[in-house]
């Protein structure tokens, strides 16, 4: 049985924006990310990508992004986590997305002891 849920995707560069470079280990800034979750109390979901971005003055820089995906969080949370997060990684801004998804939670265990 699915039920319908958000689904939050908050994208987070880790060049500073002062210096276009990235200060820190991604470890770091993953370790950050992952103790922000633990205190909102949210199940996340996070991973590292390549992208490109254009900063309000015209600058281009290409970085490594954390992608963090959240299901069924409060928008107004979501929004505050964001915020956290672009001030600790120091950056312009970080891009947040909301999709409707169904979701489905399988179990299966191959060590019942009924069987």
């Amino acid at each position: 049985m699915s039920s319908q849920m958000t689904q939050t995707t908050i994208y987070i560069g880790l060049n500073d924006s002062r210096t276009g470079v990235q200060k820190f280990d991604t470890e770091k800034y993953l370790s950050i990310l992952k103790k922000v979750c633990h205190s909102y109390r949210l199940a996340f979901s996070v991973h590292r990508i390549e992208g490109g971005y254009f900063h309000e003055n015209g600058d281009y820089v290409e970085e490594t992004t954390l992608v963090l995906t959240l299901l069924d969080a409060q928008e107004e949370t979501v929004m505050e986590i964001a915020k956290d997060l672009c001030a600790f990684f120091n950056q312009e801004s970080v891009m947040v997305t909301f999709s409707p998804c169904s979701v489905v939670f399988v179990k299966e265990d191959i060590w019942d002891s009924k069987a």
